[in-house]
């Protein structure tokens, strides 16, 4: 895989991302994208939403705190992506914990979403597999959710991201397993979501959403086991973290220890 060239790439066009994204991560997201050197858009007015998903790099789609209008702005943002051709992100969060995000995930992923990241319960409960779930928090492993995964790329044409110990990126054909030590980022609000918003801008930049998924998740994590290696604490972390992303450069990914799995 080219992974190096991606982030090249990333670094290069700035692509714009447009985050329909929750109130708890707005700023965290917006600054992530910044240092890695993005350019974020956040907005949640209906009317507004649909065009600007058509001019934008990329739409990341959000679940996190949704409201009866940005739900509204995420249908007219994910129509727009579509019909523009634009690369979209669906994170499910906290669904198969509560009904009503639940059902309007499983209506827009039939929208075919470029990429579908979320924890291990929520990739399973957006399947329609058994899932335990606490809200945002995974009680599976991502073990477990690896063939629903694959199940819903095969059904809807994404690349499916299941977040973890080990990362899984799937498609209809490729299995792959991501292996960096983000433990720093399951102590920072957001680190998750802004992860989406990331492997949004990445799909902006290169042909084959499976190795833009797989370098975004790399560079991520990567850039994590940084900011772990000089913090303190969950507070310097986040800190360190923004640092850690300006200050990883593309050619690291060329050690980046990822494994192919043999896809059933």
């Amino acid at each position: 895989m080219t992974l190096p060239n991606v982030a090249q790439n990333f670094r290069q066009q700035s692509p714009l991302v447009f985050c329909l994204t929750n109130a708890v991560v707005t700023n965290f997201t917006a600054n992530v994208l910044l240092a890695a050197g993005a350019a974020p858009a956040m907005t949640n007015l209906p009317g507004e939403a649909g065009p600007f998903a058509s001019v934008a790099s990329a739409l990341l789609v959000n679940l996190g705190t949704p409201t009866t209008e940005q739900l509204t702005a995420m249908r007219e943002a994910v129509d727009s992506a579509s019909a523009a051709g634009t690369p979209w992100v669906l994170d499910p969060v906290a669904v198969g914990a509560l009904p009503v995000r639940t059902e309007f995930a499983k209506q827009i992923v039939g929208q075919r979403p470029t990429l579908i990241r979320g924890n291990a319960s929520e990739i399973l409960a957006l399947a329609g597999w058994d899932s335990t779930g606490r809200g945002v928090d995974s009680q599976d492993s991502v073990d477990t959710a690896i063939a629903a995964g694959r199940e819903l790329a095969r059904k809807h044409g994404s690349v499916v991201a299941i977040s973890g110990e080990a990362d899984a990126i799937i498609d209809a054909e490729r299995t792959t397993l991501v292996h960096t030590n983000g433990i720093g980022l399951t102590k920072v609000t957001g680190g998750g979501c802004a992860l989406g918003a990331f492997c949004a801008g990445m799909l902006a930049v290169h042909e084959d959403p499976f190795e833009a998924a797989v370098a975004a998740h790399g560079f991520y994590g990567l850039a994590a086991e940084k900011a772990l290696a000089n913090s303190g604490g969950p507070g310097s972390f986040a800190v360190a973290f923004l640092d850690a992303l300006a200050a990883t450069e593309p050619h690291e990914l060329e050690e980046l220890n990822y494994e192919e799995l043999p896809h059933a």
